[in-house]
């Protein structure tokens, strides 16, 4: 069992990673828990033991359940169960689990502790660490959310071998963006090796910047037109696929810009590739709403933000004009 450790002083916490880590939670449950909220959602294919009295709540799939409306049903069943400040929630599933259930869990009686269960590469590498959660709204991705350290996080490699393909990509979408906040070859470590490494880069940027006054940000690179695909709801891209478009039309963005040359614009297509993930835009693509849907995003902070490369590595950059965009995008084509 490997061991990746989030130092947030106070707010420490471990992230166990291994063969059989879900066998792990009792002795990750915080001290006196006497009752265990387990969200999750049908089809996981794990039952997991807190060794405590405890309750299965589940959720819808998919991300209509990503919504305040699952979060309010989640607070009023906690409630009529007569959970409280002492108890714990478990979210046991991928990352829209951990961002319904933390987000549940930081709001219902002001807070109470979290523990994950990441049962999916892109939970493991990404969404269960670093204490984000939030919900959707039909304005964008993750407009509404709070910052929620976990007590704990179980990424339990024995499940990656039934996850389907696609689901896969979805996790290796994130891991392609490791590769261009490090230069690590993390293609050439045994999985359990590779998903703790991600963990230690974004445990890393997490201690250093855990509200995302600035650093933190980083870990968005690929995300803002990824989000913009997703939040259009017409394609059929997993999480990871679109942030696959998304690193690379950061890229051609960063071209256009200046800010690097065609050579490491085509290093970014080939890691992409590299990891089984699309590099440009579905052919069905409407670049007009995909640049509005890019306006709304959360991170553009009054001004049309990117992080982008450049000369000295990863960058935020605000104020990117239109036609930088546009021309960016006809470059996925």
């Amino acid at each position: 069992m490997l061991t990746v450790t989030v130092a947030l002083k106070e707010r420490a916490y471990d992230v166990l990673i291994g063969p059989g880590a879900s066998r792990e939670l009792a002795a990750a449950l915080p001290s006196g828990v006497k009752k265990v909220a387990v969200v999750t959602q049908p089809g996981i294919g794990i039952d997991v033991d807190p060794g405590v009295e405890h309750r299965v709540f589940p959720i819808g799939t998919g991300e209509d359940a990503k919504s305040i409306a699952t979060v309010e049903e989640l607070c009023r069943a906690f409630a009529q169960w007569g959970l409280n400040r002492a108890d714990c929630v478990v979210g046991v599933g991928g990352g829209l689990v951990s961002d319904v259930a933390g987000f549940a869990a930081s709001i219902y009686h002001r807070g109470v502790p979290v523990v994950y269960v990441a049962t999916t590469l892109l939970a493991m590498v990404d969404a269960a660490i670093g204490g984000k959660t939030g919900v959707n709204l039909p304005e964008g991705k993750n407009l509404v959310g709070t910052y929620w350290q976990p007590t704990a996080v179980l990424c339990d490699t024995d499940l990656l071998a039934s996850l389907p393909p696609r689901e896969w990509r979805s996790g290796a979408g994130e891991m392609a963006k490791y590769h261009f906040l490090t230069g690590d070859d993390l293609a050439a470590l045994p999985i359990e090796e590779r998903i703790a490494r991600c963990v230690e880069i974004k445990a890393a940027v997490v201690a250093d910047d855990e509200r995302e006054a600035e650093g933190r940000a980083l870990l968005n690179y690929g995300h803002t037109l990824a989000h913009a695909l997703e939040t259009a709801g017409r394609y059929d891209l997993r999480h990871g696929e679109a942030v696959g478009i998304g690193l690379v039309y950061a890229a051609e963005l960063a071209h256009h810009l200046g800010r690097i040359d065609a050579g490491r614009v085509a290093e970014h297509r080939a890691v992409v590739s590299s990891y089984e993930l699309p590099d440009r835009l579905p052919s069905d693509a409407d670049g007009d709403e995909l640049l509005t849907l890019v306006g709304r995003d959360k991170k553009a902070l009054g001004a049309v933000t990117f992080v982008l490369d450049g000369p000295a590595g990863l960058e935020v950059v605000r104020g990117i004009d239109h036609r930088e965009l546009v021309a960016a995008l006809e470059a996925m084509t």
